[in-house]
């Protein structure tokens, strides 16, 4: 398993514990402090709410962009909000039913998010619904809503020892030159509609009971907090770990990726969790086996290196 212009697993666990989407989700911890710490399920917690509504499971979730982003590339922005709420609901085991966003700056800013969320409600099969605009000469800003119906809900609160953990993921893309993102819009385009949903089929059918959308915080920064509910740990696989072509592992296990979900599998129904998502044409691998150490490591041929652990730190705050 070729680093690339990582030297040695020490050096790629700091790099993982450094980056900024990791080191941000910490002021998580301020809405236990003032709401409390939850049940995780009902929240603060997992990526979406459970709102119980006349025997249906509803899952309610929203997402903030960054105001430099958005400013930067405000179609590529409205892509996001659709893409991080979108990829919340399935987390959950989620269908998503629609969004709602709030969008303020200068009208050409303001279109050009409005023109990106569109086109991604489009290509999710998910309707913009409605939200709140202001157009104002002052910095933009961008907030989504997603709200989605669970039949089985996916929560950290069902991860176990003994339990598979798959990464499945689409490995077709090119990552940004600006920003550690690894987009696959061109090369799934309307396919990621079903893709994402996929997630709510395996709750469904009992081959998966958790997942987690590899976001910000990156892949390893993304399992420890689908980990940190329970302290659970796992020893991820380098060797065997899916990477896009030409794309070094570093920045791969750094990235947002389009597609690219974390899921705790009951280890008799890992090969029906797999083939849901790769009869797609995605990939689908077990990369660990979840245990009782609270110790999240990478290892390779050379060894193993903790990179969270989480008896002692938690990257949210939120149980702590």
């Amino acid at each position: 398993m070729p680093l690339g212009d990582i030297h040695d697993l020490e050096e790629l666990a700091h790099r993982l514990r450094s980056l900024p989407g990791v080191v941000a989700k910490s002021s998580i911890g301020v809405v236990a402090e003032v709401f409390g710490g939850g049940d995780w399920w009902a929240g603060p917690g997992d990526d979406g709410a459970v709102v119980h509504d006349r025997g249906r499971d509803l899952i309610v979730g929203g997402e903030a962009m960054l105001p430099a982003f958005v400013e930067r590339d405000p179609y590529g922005a409205g892509v996001a909000a659709v893409l991080a709420n979108v990829n919340d609901l399935a987390a959950m085991g989620a269908r998503p039913l629609a969004i709602v966003d709030t969008v303020t700056g200068p009208r050409d800013v303001v279109k050009g998010i409005l023109e990106g969320l569109k086109w991604a409600g489009e290509v999710y099969g998910v309707p913009i619904v409605g939200g709140h605009t202001t157009e104002t000469d002052g910095p933009p800003s961008l907030s989504a809503f997603g709200l989605g119906v669970a039949e089985s809900v996916l929560s950290a609160t069902h991860a176990a020892p003994g339990q598979a953990l798959i990464l499945a993921c689409c490995l077709d893309g090119r990552m940004r030159t600006d920003f550690p993102f690894f987009p696959s819009f061109d090369e799934r385009g309307e396919r990621l509609a079903g893709d994402v949903r996929t997630l709510a089929a395996v709750a469904e059918q009992g081959a998966a009971v958790a997942a987690k959308d590899v976001s910000m915080a990156g892949m390893i920064g993304s399992l420890a907090m689908l980990l940190e509910a329970r302290r659970l740990g796992v020893e991820v696989d380098l060797d065997v770990l899916p990477v896009p072509a030409g794309v070094p592992i570093g920045d791969w296990l750094s990235c947002f990726p389009c597609f690219a979900f974390l899921l705790a599998t009951p280890p008799e129904k890992e090969a029906e969790c797999v083939e849901a998502f790769t009869s797609r044409g995605l990939t689908a691998r077990r990369i660990g086996t979840l245990d009782d150490t609270g110790k999240v490591r990478v290892a390779d041929a050379s060894g193993s290196v903790v990179v969270f652990d989480l008896e002692r730190e938690s990257v949210t705050r939120l149980d702590r």
